[in-house]
Parts: C-alpha cells; sequence; structure tokens
C-alpha cells in the first residue's frame, strides 16, 4: 500500500523526520562525524546512519537529542561476512549505541537455493541485536522469482525493514521497486529506500510509492529544495 501523506506540503521540519542522515565513507574523522551527529540533530532528521566505528561518538553527541543512532554490517561489499561474524557485529553494535541497523543479505545463499542459510543469517543478527533490522536486499540482482523468495524469506527471519539496495552502485531507487517492497511488506514491516537519492522530487515520488523512510547523504540539500518547492507552489 501507498501512503495517503501530502508529502508535499510538508515544510522541510515536516520532512526531515523521512530522511536518514547518512555519512559512510573511506578516511572520515572525528570531527566529521561529530558535525555529522550535530547536523542530524539540528535538522531532526529520523536517524544518523555512520559507520560501525563512529557509533560511540555519533551516540554520545546525540543523547537526549531523540535522533536515533543508525549503522550498516555486511557492507559495503555484501554478503561477505559469515552469520556468526554478522550476530556478533550487531550485538557489538547496539552495545555502542545503534539503535537501528542495516544489513547485508547473502545473495549467493539465495541464489544457490540455500534459503534456510539465507534466513537463518538474518534472523541471527535479529536475534543477537534486538533492535529494528533493515535488510538491503539488491533487488536489481535478484530474478522475478528470487525477489519473491527474498522478501518472504526475510519477514520470516523478523526483519523490520524491507530496502531495495544497499546504495547506488546496485540501484538508483526506483518508485518501482518500493512500490513491489510495499505491496509484499505485512502489518509491522516498513519499507526503506536507498540509492542515489540527491533530489527533492525523487524523495517525494519514493515516499508516496510506500517508503517510510530514505536514506540519503544529500538530506540538507533535499530540505533546502523542499522549502523552494514551497515557495514555488504559493
Amino acid at each position: 500500500m501507498t501512503s495517503t501523506t501530502d508529502y508535499r506540503s510538508l515544510s522541510p521540519a515536516e520532512l526531515a523526520p523521512f530522511i536518514q542522515h547518512t555519512k559512510i565513507s573511506v578516511g572520515l574523522t572525528r570531527a566529521d562525524m561529530i558535525a555529522h551527529a550535530e547536523e542530524a540533530a539540528r535538522f531532526g532528521f529520523g536517524a544518523a546512519m555512520v559507520p560501525g566505528s563512529w557509533v560511540r561518538t555519533v551516540a554520545d553527541v546525540l543523547a537526549g537529542t531523540g535522533v536515533p543512532v543508525a549503522s550498516a554490517l555486511d557492507f559495503p561489499t555484501v554478503g561477505v561476512m559469515t552469520s556468526a561474524g554478522k550476530a556478533a557485529e550487531a550485538a557489538e553494535l547496539v552495545r555502542l549505541g545503534a539503535t537501528q541497523i542495516d544489513i547485508g543479505v547473502q545473495v549467493g545463499w539465495l541464489k544457490s537455493g540455500d534459503h534456510d542459510l539465507f534466513r537463518e543469517d538474518i534472523a541471527g543478527v535479529v536475534r543477537a541485536s534486538g533492535v529494528p533490522i533493515k535488510v538491503m536486499l539488491e533487488l536489481p540482482l535478484l530474478t522475478p522469482e528470487e525477489r519473491e523468495i527474498a522478501v518472504e524469506l526475510s519477514i520470516e527471519a523478523g526483519a523490520a525493514y524491507l530496502k531495495n539496495a544497499s546504495s547506488g552502485q546496485i540501484e538508483t531507487a526506483s518508485p518501482e521497486n518500493i512500490r513491489f517492497l510495499a505491496a509484499r511488506a505485512p502489518d509491522g514491516v516498513l519499507v526503506k529506500a536507498s540509492g542515489s537519492i540527491t533530489r527533492y522530487e525523487q524523495t517525494i515520488a519514493l515516499l508516496e510509492a510506500g517508503a517510510a523512510c530514505v536514506g540519503t547523504s544529500a538530506g540538507i540539500e533535499i530540505l533546502n529544495n523542499t522549502a523552494d518547492a514551497l515557495t514555488e507552489s504559493y
């Protein structure tokens, strides 16, 4: 189902909670991450998405602000960690202050027909972490049949969010794939959009398609575009 919210009428402050403010790259410094956390708090973003090595620093800055700390594992090269390693890392991220975790899935196991292993890889993280888990399904890499199976197994494993892809290297987030996930997500399971989300109109289209949130490093620019769009509509 798509949302009935009129996203185009939202002010920048009202749109910000739908955006997970992301900063994940090589060579980030402590100053970079503190600034990122301060931005997340100042603009009221839905979460600050950061590398695991900086979760504690960002959690300390965001303490008391109400902005969640999110992190990702088995990423950016998805599906290379062992299941035990993934579960252990998830537990550590929570200990450091993460309250949401995006995880890569084992696409190779899915394509090999190892469905029990695929499901348990996700379920192990769900059990070990105790926080909402977002599964990065890499939909462009899957056949239509594999997409259906991946969604079903992820839901069975206890995923809190279905996510179209891990990054723009896999897909520029498309409303079509968000609608695909939203149509299959049962009550209590949400959809996150990810992948080269840089524009206001693109963000609105993804939310209208059924995304509960979008992950992007261009959140501030999108909010600036929001203000411009509202001005033009009057």
